[in-house]
């Protein structure tokens, strides 16, 4: 796909279910054995025009997310590529058996999207918000899990993961009017951090919509004359192993995610650390192991710290406390 900087702020502004359809689609044209399967999402997932473009490569089995991975399996069977999605609970959470069997075991290979991971559909309450995701898939052989930043990185993952040899999880985050990330194309590779801005003191690794929040506290960071670095760590699993290695001379790491802090980016980076034999403290912010009330986004995003200012001084009192 050739892309514009017109393409990146439409995507932008659209959100990352509506990227996500358009960069389907796209790969569709391009893929005659690609085959799309929903559970009844098709306007959530934004493949109305998929559907209609494409329908003998569009299949819809309803509200029947087991059965979806079932059929997702016994077409990759059949060398057919294969993408599946629901929204991210649906998709991960109701077919956790199915994916172990028939994804991580029989290692059939199947593209997995959870639409709207996270936090982003709050108001919904915590049946429809994915704090736990990634925690389960990560201890699934065989499945790759990666978390784009902005709508450019959506069509650059889709893209990717299509031509790896492994199942993959791509999780979706964030709303309409994301900040853009990426103003310019850019080289993408599954398991290969990229550096946001540099700096040497604070380190903070994080992904998804989360990202701009992450950009903005480093901002206050070198108005307080600390040196930041914020590194998009997209791939969860198999995580940038060099790129942790790398942080160990700071002064402190932070991990942030829409996400239950055991079990996910924190969880990642934290196995990694404890292999070296010096490493510098690790704050944690995410979700705390606990459920909540329901509320839009940026409620929720502010109730779990995960905006600069609570970034920027949970550091703070951290360093503090280690000098």
């Amino acid at each position: 796909m050739k892309i514009t900087e017109r393409d990146i702020k439409t995507w932008a502004s659209i959100g990352s279910r509506a990227t996500f359809g358009i960069a389907a689609l796209d790969q569709a044209k391009k893929n005659k054995d690609l085959i799309v399967l929903t559970s009844d999402v098709s306007t959530s997932a934004g493949l109305d025009r998929f559907r209609k473009t494409l329908p003998e490569q569009y299949i819809d089995v309803g509200i029947a997310e087991q059965n979806l991975i079932g059929i997702a399996t016994g077409l990759a069977s059949e060398n057919f590529k294969v993408i599946t999605t629901t929204f991210s609970p649906f998709q991960v959470l109701r077919c956790c058996e199915q994916i172990k069997m028939n994804l991580g075991y029989m290692n059939q290979k199947v593209c997995m999207v959870g639409l709207a991971s996270g936090l982003s559909l709050g108001s919904l309450g915590y049946s429809h918000c994915s704090i736990e995701d990634v925690g389960i898939l990560r201890s699934i052989p065989n499945i790759d899990i990666v978390c784009p930043a902005d709508g450019l990185e959506i069509i650059k993952v889709l893209e990717a993961v299509l031509s790896s040899k492994n199942s993959c999880y791509i999780r979706l985050t964030g709303v309409s009017n994301n900040q853009i990330i990426y103003e310019n194309d850019y080289d993408f590779e599954i398991g290969k951090s990229i550096t946001l801005t540099e700096g040497e003191e604070i380190i903070i690794f994080c992904n998804g919509a989360i990202i701009n929040e992450c950009i903005k506290a480093s901002k206050i960071f070198k108005e307080k004359n600390l040196s930041c670095r914020v590194v998009n760590m997209h791939t969860i699993k198999p995580i940038d192993v060099n790129a942790v290695k790398k942080s160990l001379n700071a002064k402190l790491i932070i991990t942030v995610e829409e996400h239950n802090i055991i079990g996910g980016l924190g969880s990642a980076i934290s196995e990694v650390l404890s292999k070296q034999p010096k490493s510098p403290p690790q704050l944690f912010l995410g979700i705390n192991d606990t459920y909540g009330k329901a509320g839009d986004y940026e409620f929720l995003k502010k109730k779990y710290g995960l905006n600069s200012e609570n970034i920027v001084a949970k550091a703070l009192n951290l360093l503090k406390d280690h000098e």
